[in-house]
């Protein structure tokens, strides 16, 4: 028999760990992170979290020994590690929004550093749709498309109201 908590966690370490290859790929389970010893005697071994949604948390495995018994796991479960329930500290909107801008432009160096890498290759391509003859200022601030005269999505309202009128014109000439 084990007669320590300490002697336990360290004896049953591969037990907890063919247990959590039960229920989750190895890929997700990381390094020992310690463990903690209940009031009824059985240990929980902790192991890091590789999974990416959930920073902070560890995988747990309770183990207990009774008597001459060989060790057995009694739970298995992933649990919050201190402040992983805790919301991220605030960020002002002007704070982000310049994070976000300053990404923006970042991004748009890259892509004219890109642009002027693929100049030779242009010249094939010169017989384009419209968007190639699309620049700047046909964007606002943010990146998103200026929508001019009512256009939604590419589709003029107005367009499709005088659709309407030229059918229902029709449809009175023909009765």
């Amino acid at each position: 028999m084990t007669s320590t908590p300490d002697e336990l966690a360290a004896a049953t370490r591969e037990l907890a760990l063919a247990a959590l290859h039960e229920i989750t790929p190895a890929a997700t389970v990381g390094p020992p992170a310690g463990y903690s010893v209940d009031d009824s005697g059985a240990v929980s071994l902790r192991f890091e979290n590789r999974l990416s949604g959930y920073p902070g948390w560890y995988w747990t495995v309770s183990v207990a020994q009774v008597d001459d018994a060989e060790p057995t796991v009694l739970e298995v479960e992933l649990m919050p590690g201190e402040g992983a329930l805790l919301a991220p500290d605030w960020v002002p909107w002007a704070e982000r929004l310049a994070e976000y801008r300053a990404h923006q432009a970042e991004l748009a160096a890259q892509g004219a550093e890109s642009d002027a890498d693929e100049e030779d290759t242009e010249d094939d391509d010169a017989d384009l749709d419209d968007v190639d003859d699309l620049d700047a200022s046909d964007f606002d601030e943010d990146g998103s498309p200026h929508l001019h005269g009512g256009d939604l999505d590419g589709v003029d309202i107005d367009e499709l109201d005088e659709d309407d009128d030229d059918d229902a014109d029709e449809a009175d000439d023909e009765s």
